[in-house]
């Protein structure tokens, strides 16, 4: 439902320009201590709102982790609403090298000594051969989607079923892992990873490289270990030995196997090696690392919904397949289906942070004012807060099945989860997430093959230390 008009921002004529509220502290002390009101005292959520409380503001100055040492400069301009948010999405005023993952950069053994796309900014030569090369790809590769996910899924049921029927319950993320995996891996390759010297240790070898590169912006999680403790991976860099091994194994499992993408990157002018590093982090953090956290958050919000919304997305997926076969124009005419995974999409986005740097002095907007930031500063985005804007959506921090049916459309401007508006495309100049249609499509599928296979389901909902932690209890199978 849309906001009404009392809701809407002031136009940009009425607006005040306003000093940046907000303060970094004592050098050193003032983001260590902000560490440990994000992590510790307060967590993400808390701490963000106390702040726009205290500067009553959107738009503010603050540190982020990780801090000293392994960040140099941890002071950002922080915006946290749904209006001031997209100046990340504008690549002529905002820049993006090296600050995917925020204030600080991983170090360079983890991606083989090159910078991948993701770290590029688009005034970079190398992002537009790259991005062109992975566009290419999935373009070709899209009447490949379906059938491959429709086998994956039916594999990953079959296991979980059958271990609820020996243990009574299911560990989803385990095998929904296993089955994203699977997925990516002949995707790209057109092999299973069964059949390379990888075998069944993707997974575990792309969580514990993920893991490594990202401790500095998570915990541990651990309930017992003491605060202090817990901060050394927010204060030491984890070494790159670690994995050194078996980043190698897939490396080589994906070089091997991807003879022909990677000549057509060599044809592009890109090195054959930069390029098959760059398809590992394509499939093991932009892919995979992307559906380890979207699918049990999907899988979360609509078992929230009950048994009612289960009847009204099986009734919707089955009067629609029995017309004909699982089709990309049969997902289409799913309203109902679209609207939940834009809806998961908008409520937990699977990548909560965003960053870039000005590249020149600017201006920004949120509803109530404006504010001058200056070049070379860094901006910060937490997107749930901007998908969560009450200016935008009613009820916000409600999961509404069918907010984006009919009339609901017009609020997926406001949907930012693939680093744009869900409205824009990705092109090889922009820094839209590449395959974001295809993670749509994969989140579609999940609920299309649950529901082809089951009337409703139980589960048992917990919390990771990124992400959510589902297991399911009972499927009730169609009738």
């Amino acid at each position: 439902m849309v906001s009404s008009s009392s809701n809407q921002a002031k136009p940009s004529s009425d607006l005040t320009l306003r000093e940046i509220p907000g303060s970094y502290g004592v050098p050193f002390f003032g983001p260590i201590k902000d560490r440990y009101d994000y992590f510790y005292n307060q967590g993400k959520d808390e701490f963000f709102r106390t702040k726009i409380q205290k500067y009553n503001s959107t738009v503010f100055r603050t540190n982020m982790p990780p801090g000293p040492f392994i960040s140099s400069d941890s002071k950002v301009v922080a915006v946290l609403d749904s209006k001031s948010f997209t100046i990340l999405f504008d690549n002529s005023k905002v820049e993006k090298k090296d600050i995917l993952d925020g204030t600080y950069m991983p170090n360079l053994n983890f991606f083989g000594g090159y910078r991948p796309c993701a770290f590029l900014d688009t005034a970079e030569t190398d992002h537009h051969a790259l991005k062109s090369l992975f566009l290419s790809f999935l373009a070709s590769s899209h009447k490949k989607f379906i059938p491959y996910l429709r086998t994956s899924l039916a594999e990953m049921f079959e296991i979980m079923e059958n271990e609820i029927a020996s243990d009574k319950t299911s560990d989803f993320n385990a095998n929904s892992d296993n089955m994203a995996f699977e997925f990516v891996f002949k995707l790209v390759t057109g092999v299973s990873p069964s059949e390379t010297k990888i075998e069944a240790k993707g997974p575990s070898t792309v969580d514990t490289w993920l893991a490594l590169q990202l401790a500095p912006l998570g915990t541990a999680g651990l309930k017992f270990v003491p605060n202090y403790i817990d901060d050394i991976i927010h204060t030491v860099r984890l070494p790159f030995f670690v994995i050194k091994s078996g980043y190698k194994k897939l490396y080589n499992a994906i070089y091997d196997s991807s003879a022909s993408l990677l000549d057509e990157a060599e044809k592009s002018g890109i090195k054959r090696e930069e390029a098959c590093h760059n398809l590992v982090f394509l499939a093991g953090f932009n892919a995979f690392g992307g559906m380890k956290v979207l699918f049990p958050s999907l899988i979360k919000w609509v078992g929230s919904g009950g048994e009612s919304l289960h009847k009204r997305l099986a009734e919707e997926i089955r009067s629609v397949v029995k017309e004909g076969d699982v089709t990309f124009s049969a997902l289409e005419k799913m309203t109902l289906v679209k609207s939940v995974v834009y809806e998961a999409l908008r409520i937990e986005p699977p990548v909560p942070f965003q960053y870039a740097k000005a590249r020149e002095d600017l201006v920004i907007e949120s509803h109530d004012s404006k504010f001058e930031i200056k070049k070379g500063e860094t901006i910060f985005g937490y997107q749930p807060f901007a998908t969560k804007d009450p200016k935008v959506f009613e009820n916000p921090d409600e999961f509404i099945a069918d907010r984006f049916v009919g009339d609901g459309e017009k609020l997926l401007k406001y949907v930012y989860w693939s680093n744009a508006r869900e409205t824009d495309s990705p092109t090889a100049d922009n820094k839209q997430c590449p395959a974001k249609d295809l993670v749509v499509l994969c989140s579609r599928m999940m609920l299309v093959e649950l529901f082809l296979r089951y009337d409703t389901f139980t589960a048992e909902i917990g919390q990771l230390a990124l992400g959510t932690s589902i297991k399911i209890t009972s499927f009730t199978k169609a009738t």
